[in-house]
């Protein structure tokens, strides 16, 4: 079965045969013990140091579809390398940009997918609410914000609403995690350790949510809730609305309360908090093992992970595209 590799430190990827071979290298140079991943098992790569490969590596990733994510120092996503899109499909990439071209057709789905991360959010709180969490103001909020959606009349006013949901959401993130104060919402840069983790648990995301569409006929640049732009898959960005809640906000209060981060794991660097180098290595292991945890799907009959879950949503948008199915987002019953 393929899995995503994390590599933390600075080093040189070069292939051996058909394993991968990744070299790291200290700050003064100095080589350590080499890793040999067999590439039959690699699903997709995540880089968090300075990568050394040729065009020839390059070319032996995209063969065998191998994505590579970069980010930088400060945990920022930088970009991805996509090998060259082998299901990509004439009459999806039309119906798709179709229901972006027409008012109409675009805002049917950019609200249904505000609704879908409205309650998913809503469900977070309701969870933590039945442990004993203080979250009733910031629930009574999003429930009045919520079927103010179905009436937006553009896209910029969905987004205002979108923005007020998520930042009731935030000011329940107080409640219920012990031992840490978020404050307001903070990204550029992320002023404290929740916002930093935020941040970064948003990126890894955003990540899973680009690497399922690339296995599917959807196009990730064209978007309906974000608009599309240079540079960016934003609709890899549409998509994480929805499981952000229950993926990285979930790992988020998990990681935390059980104390498996504690303020030492977090640093003060010009202006900014990020994580050191531990830190991000415990919550990338606890976001894959969020993605790896299965669940009984209620329409399937059967047990699927969540990182399947975000594959299956891309399907039920190419139904919607289609004119087969009425495209409706995954809502979390737990």
């Amino acid at each position: 079965m393929k899995k995503s590799y994390y590599l933390f430190n600075p080093g040189r990827l070069s292939r051996k045969d058909n394993t991968l071979c990744f070299l790291p290298v200290d700050e003064d140079g100095n080589e350590g013990q080499p890793r040999y991943i067999p590439i039959e098992g690699v699903d997709n790569l995540y880089c968090f140091g300075s990568l050394d490969a040729n065009s020839a590596m390059y070319n032996f990733l995209g063969k065998n579809h191998v994505s590579v994510h970069f980010f930088d120092y400060y945990e920022h996503y930088t970009g991805s390398f996509m090998a060259k899109e082998y299901l990509l499909a004439g009459k999806m990439q039309v119906e798709q940009t179709r229901h972006y071209l027409s008012d109409k057709k675009r805002m049917v789905v950019a609200k249904t997918l505000v609704e879908g991360a409205a309650f998913n959010m809503s469900k977070n709180l309701k969870y933590y609410q039945g442990r004993g969490k203080d979250v009733a103001k910031q629930l009574g909020q999003i429930e009045s914000y919520t079927p103010l959606i179905s009436n937006a009349g553009n896209i910029a006013e969905l987004m205002g609403i979108e923005g007020n949901i998520r930042q009731a959401y935030y000011g329940a993130f107080g409640e219920i995690i012990n031992d840490f104060d978020m404050g307001t919402r903070s990204k550029q840069p992320p002023q404290n350790e929740v916002n930093a983790l935020i941040s970064f648990g948003n990126m890894m995301c955003y990540t899973v949510c680009l690497d399922q569409i690339y296995h599917t006929q959807l196009n990730p640049t064209i978007s309906f809730l974000h608009e599309p732009g240079a540079r960016r898959y934003s609709l890899a960005l549409d998509l994480s609305e929805i499981f952000k809640p229950m993926l990285v906000d979930r790992t988020i209060f998990s990681v935390l309360n059980k104390k498996q981060l504690q303020a030492s794991d977090f640093r003060q660097d010009i202006n900014r908090c990020v994580l050191k180098e531990g830190a991000k290595k415990v919550f990338v292991q606890a976001f894959e093992e969020r993605l790896k945890e299965t669940f009984k799907h209620r329409s399937l009959g059967r047990s699927v992970s969540y990182k399947h879950l975000v594959k299956l949503e891309c399907y039920k948008l190419q139904k919607h595209l289609l004119g087969m199915e009425v495209y409706k987002p995954f809502k979390m019953m737990w």
